[in-house]
């Protein structure tokens, strides 16, 4: 679509330019899905809510290093890297994302770098475009959290590594930022990052007579110049509380490895991948399968390698979550995209060289999204007619994206019906990428992502609540899960963190679980209450 603007043909000029330019043409292409907002945002919880308190509590504490009483189970560079976008820009939770924001928006660029090596412009810029409109992806990179800054930094390895093949005499400039990335990596995601190296080692090794990448000295050296923060970190933990320091880290990945999180068996990623990819997982099965039957020489060890290893490791590994995967949907962008471009030209072909039975795959695809299109369009307009004001959210995302999924069939029929020939393979992949960029920016401008708990935020922003969180500390009473975790980060001063209210001054406020609150003799005022949290103060006698 988008790719040199080839699929539209606007003005030359314009095309000319993109052409000239892909990189623009993929931000132009990402970046509003970036922002698109409903002008209100919120945290998630868990994760997000956790890493956006905890950077605020460095601050609040001034200490980056060991704020809290006990060793912490991660390394700080999450932390940093919120931390310093809350001290540029302020606290809030725009700035607690915007590193996730530019490392993503960073690591569309890099995979159009690395496909361009791998498979070609053409086939690079689809998958950029296709990474850019995974849901998940899109999510994760409005989240702040560290997993795309981590998957920023593999990607940047990736790339190091086939640009030192590729300009020899660069080869230890290229190894040493191979090696500064995933030291850098351990600082962000920890011992996460031994995950994709291990993936890369049968390339590494396999492929070395020819690259010579793990006899180069400068790959040792980035590493330990990446691990000098983290060691420096350790370093001064250590000062503070001993061993202890080093036992946190390495507990907390066997706890991760020792049993499964919310039954997610070995089938996991099976079926999660699937639904949270769609539809770009199916298409990268059948990329996956072209690359099989037709290896890339030299490079099938990354292109395939790497990512079947990951997933093998992923599912193995205990501890199965969605977000575990994101490491994996740049090479589904990649495989979707080569299985794509190959759809494209029978596409364009379907009267020619390609066989009977292959001539159909492009026109059931059309009729079954075009199904599928008309499916949400009813849908959307059942629940606008008959949902309340939160189902209607959903509504219109449905509508969006049932006219969107329409584009493919009518973009077929006007070719192979009436004969539109102009209707090229150039507007039959923009069927498929504009529909998902249409319901991504819906979802974005209505709230569905970026405002994950409205209620707690309109809670806190109500007058006499916000008058009293400005200018009272708030105890902790017996709060817990995912409520405790975003109202630490909205309650700017904090006092005592206890199990009993029994345990606090006779006057003051406290956040209080609802049951307490029903209990509670002593004499108090509710304020109001939020996810089954009340605001409460307490009178004296």
């Amino acid at each position: 679509m988008l790719y040199k603007l080839q699929f539209l043909h606007p003005i030359k000029g314009v095309t000319g330019f993109l052409r000239a330019f892909p990189h623009v043409s993929l931000l132009i292409w990402i970046l509003p899905l970036l922002v698109f907002s409903s002008g209100e945002s919120s945290l998630m919880a868990h994760d997000e809510g956790l890493y956006a308190w905890r950077s605020r509590f460095m601050i609040d504490k001034g200490d980056w290093i060991h704020p809290w009483s006990t060793p912490h189970h991660k390394t700080p560079g999450p932390y940093w890297l919120v931390a310093s976008s809350y001290t540029l820009f302020g606290i809030s939770e725009a700035s607690g994302r915007l590193p996730s924001m530019i490392t993503g928006t960073l690591s569309v660029l890099l995979l159009y770098e690395i496909g361009k090596i791998l498979l070609g412009k053409k086939i690079a810029w689809l998958a950029a475009a296709i990474l850019s409109v995974e849901i998940l992806w899109l999510q994760y990179c409005r989240l702040g959290t560290p997993d795309v800054p981590m998957i920023f930094l593999v990607l940047l390895a990736i790339w190091s590594l086939l640009k030192a093949e590729l300009h020899p005499k660069y080869r230890f400039a290229w190894c040493f930022l191979v090696g500064l990335s995933f030291g850098l990596g351990f600082l962000v995601r920890s011992f996460m990052i031994v995950l994709p190296i291990i993936a890369l080692l049968p390339y590494l090794l396999k492929e070395h007579r020819r690259h010579r990448h793990l006899a180069n000295p400068m790959l040792y050296l980035g590493f330990v110049v990446g691990l000098i923060p983290t060691f420096v970190w350790l370093w001064l933990s250590w000062l503070r509380y001993g061993n202890a320091s080093f036992g946190q880290l390495i507990n907390f990945v066997v706890k991760l490895g020792s049993g499964e999180r919310g039954n997610n068996g070995l089938e996991f990623y099976f079926w999660n991948l699937p639904v949270k990819a769609f539809p770009w997982f199916f298409l990268s099965l059948l990329g996956l399968a072209l690359l099989i039957r037709r290896p890339i020489p030299r490079h099938q060890l990354i292109l395939v390698g790497y990512p079947l290893i990951l997933f093998a490791e992923l599912s193995l590994f205990s501890t199965r979550l969605s977000h575990y995967s994101l490491s994996l949907y740049p090479f589904i962008a990649l495989f979707a995209a080569f299985g794509l471009n190959w759809l494209g030209k029978i596409y364009q072909d379907v009267q020619t060289r390609h066989g009977a039975s292959l001539k159909k795959i492009p026109r059931n695809l059309s009729y079954a999204f075009g199904i599928l299109g008309v499916l949400l369009f009813v849908a959307g307009i059942v629940a606008f007619i008959w949902g309340n004001a939160e189902v209607r959210k959903y509504a219109t995302l449905a509508l969006a994206s049932g006219v969107g999924w329409l584009i493919l069939p009518l973009v077929w029929i006007g070719r192979y019906r009436f004969g539109k020939k102009f209707l090229t393979s150039h507007y039959w992949l923009a069927g498929w990428l504009v529909p998902a960029w249409i319901s991504l920016a819906v979802a974005g401008s209505s709230g569905l992502i970026g405002d994950y708990n409205p209620d707690v935020k309109a809670f806190i922003q109500q007058p006499t609540i916000a008058q009293v969180l400005h200018s009272s500390p708030i105890n902790f009473v017996d709060t817990r899960g995912k409520t405790d975790v975003l109202l630490k980060f909205y309650t700017p001063l904090h006092g005592k963190r206890v199990q009993q209210v029994s345990q606090l001054p006779t006057s003051g406020y406290a956040w209080v679980s609802v049951e307490q609150a029903a209990n509670l003799s002593q004499p108090h005022r509710v304020l109001g209450t939020v996810q089954k949290v009340s605001l409460i103060q307490l009178l004296n006698n």
